[in-house]
This record gives structure tokens, C-alpha cells and sequence, in this order.
């Protein structure tokens, strides 16, 4: 079940047909109402749940109290939970990714940074780079591996290098002020097997276009 949803479980009450009560409502009964929206759509979703284990990640998390399991696990628990269930499905995306970076690896003019990520220039630049930590404004198009747009900024866009994918962290520090480049980045240095919702399917490598117009500290 991927995480979207887990946000919007308590914004869809499945009583939503019943007759409304006008009686303004208390803490208690609000609470009682998240509570039960929230245990029917994980019921329908994902049953045989352990409750105890629910209801304790539940209260520690809303009341800000260390939780039993570090950031990383939870992040990969919760990844191998919302990638196919289907081991061949996982093996064929993976065998698609494989033969797809394979081949844009073999096209001229290609060439390779840390953790397989693709890229060849398609005008050079001159002006400073980012620095780590630092701010990038660029332009670019975001396409999947059947040329489908899935993203794109044609006004210029300010990023930190912090907040973006793994791909555009290795790529942009190598860039130069007006370069344009065009790069090829591994799921692994993207959305990997968790996926992005609708958009972006688990195992999915994506194909950028980045210019690179600005740089900030």
C-alpha cells in the first residue's frame, strides 16, 4: 500500500453516507472517528496486521517520543513493502532497467559518474559550479525510458542540492554554470523500488535534460 495513501487514510472516512450528527463533536469522539477511518481502510488494505505493534508506532510517533525502530529501517521496510509483490515482476522491471542502461551506456558521446549514472553534454558551460549544500536554478525535462514527459520546469527553478534525487546530487556539482546536459540516472539513484505514486513505476531509470543557468551558496 504505498504511503500516499497511508497520508490520506483519515481524509476518507468510509461512514462518510451516514446521516451527519449535529452535535459539535469532543476530542474524544473526533479522535474515536480518525481512529476508526483509519483501522477500516487498513483492515480492507492490509489485514492480519499486529494491533499492538500499530497502535504503539502510532502513539510514539504522534507524541514525539523515540521510536523503537531507527529512520533507514523503517524507510526500507516500508520500500520492500510498497515494491511489486510479484518476484517476477520485480526481476522483469529489473531486467527492462538493465537492458535500457545498457543501451543508452553503448550511444557515443556517453560517459559514466559514480553510481552508474549517465551523461553526455549537450552544451558547455563556463561559469562557477554548485557546492555542496549549495543552490542550483536550471531548467530541465524529466522523461521515462519510453520518452513519456513525466516532469518538467520550462521557467527557471531553484533547488538545494540537498533536496533532490541522488542523481542530480552526483551529476550538478560536475556542471558548469550554462552547460546543458543530458542524463541518464539508475532507479537506484532515483525512486528505486519504492517508485514515485502513478507516476513513476518501481525500478524505473529516469532520462533528464538540465540546464544549468545559476548557483547560489
Amino acid at each position: 500500500m504505498p504511503r500516499s495513501l497511508v497520508l490520506g487514510l483519515c481524509l476518507v472516512a468510509p461512514f462518510a453516507l451516514a446521516n451527519p450528527d449535529t452535535a459539535p463533536a469532543s476530542d474524544q469522539d473526533l479522535a474515536y472517528s480518525l481512529g476508526a477511518s483509519l483501522g477500516e481502510r487498513l483492515r480492507q488494505d492490509m489485514p492480519g496486521l499486529p494491533l499492538d505493534a500499530l497502535v504503539e508506532g502510532l502513539r510514539q510517533a504522534y507524541q514525539g517520543q523515540p521510536l523503537k525502530l531507527d529512520n533507514a529501517r523503517m524507510q526500507a521496510i516500508l520500500q520492500a513493502h510498497e515494491a511489486p509483490s510479484n518476484g517476477e515482476d520485480v526481476a522483469t522491471l529489473q531486467a527492462a532497467e538493465t537492458r535500457f542502461l545498457a543501451n543508452e551506456r553503448a550511444r557515443a558521446g556517453v560517459h559514466e559518474l559514480p553510481g552508474g549514472v549517465l551523461y553526455s553534454e549537450l552544451a558547455s558551460g563556463a561559469g562557477a559550479q554548485p557546492k555542496a549544500g549549495g543552490k542550483v536554478q536550471v531548467r530541465y525535462v524529466g522523461k521515462l525510458p519510453d520518452g513519456s514527459v513525466f516532469d518538467q520546469s520550462l521557467q527557471p527553478q531553484w533547488f538545494g542540492l540537498d533536496s533532490v534525487i541522488e542523481g542530480w546530487q552526483v551529476a550538478l556539482p560536475r556542471m558548469k554554470t550554462g552547460a546543458k546536459w543530458r542524463l541518464v540516472i539508475p532507479s537506484a539513484q532515483a525512486y528505486g523500488a519504492q517508485g514515485a505514486g502513478d507516476l513513476i513505476a518501481p525500478y524505473t531509470p529516469l532520462v533528464f535534460e538540465i540546464e544549468l543557468l545559476s548557483v547560489a551558496d
